[in-house]
């Protein structure tokens, strides 16, 4: 059986056997690793080279996206500093904003906060104020996404954008410092964006 397995493999000779050719497979032993000098002293100002600063997009898709970023930001913050006002005169003192209509006394309507339901033909427009605020923080969060996904930012950078629309002032703080830290990445990495 021994010669079927070996049959078409040529038999070692005796030069083979005895040859002292270390073989590069085998692994050093203890002993000749202990032979080894310590290996030397790394440098002192031996760094990781910095990672490459890349962007997603063009300076010219950047700066668009920042200026959309920047207006809505400031749409949003008005509007909810709006919807805020609206409710705390509906929810603490029980006004409506009116547009339109008379009020209990005859006095003709343009615009105007008033008790609920003194007002006849006028339309309550504190709906509309949070359906608009809503659409409009949608766009904000849509170009804050794309803000965000052009710079190539952590993802806790776009939870800050996203929260920049929910908490009264906090959007123009936000902008603020979003435009700063696009405009400082770009003048710091010029070649970090893409050329087309």
């Amino acid at each position: 059986m021994t010669e079927h397995s070996n049959a078409g493999r040529p038999k070692p000779t005796h030069d083979d056997a005895t040859s002292s050719a270390p073989d590069p497979t085998a692994q050093a032993s203890e002993a000749e690793l202990a032979d080894l000098p310590p290996a030397p002293p790394r440098p002192k100002d031996f760094q990781a080279a910095p990672k490459k600063r890349r962007f997603q997009g063009t300076v010219a898709q950047i700066s668009g996206s920042l200026t959309l970023y920047k207006v809505f930001a400031f749409v949003t913050g008005i509007m909810l500093l709006i919807l805020v006002a609206k409710m705390i005169m509906d929810y603490g003192f029980g006004y409506e904003l009116y547009a339109g209509g008379t009020t209990l006394e005859g006095a003709e309507n343009t615009l105007g906060f008033y008790p609920k339901d003194s007002v006849a033909d006028g339309t309550g427009i504190s709906y509309w104020i949070a359906v608009i605020h809503g659409w409009i923080y949608v766009l904000y969060v849509i170009f804050g996404f794309r803000l965000w996904y052009l710079m190539s930012w952590p993802l806790g950078r776009l939870i800050v954008i996203v929260l920049g629309g929910v908490v009264p002032f906090l959007s123009f703080i936000v902008e603020r410092k979003i435009a700063g830290e696009v405009r400082k990445e770009l003048e710091a990495n010029p070649q970090a964006a893409r050329r087309y």
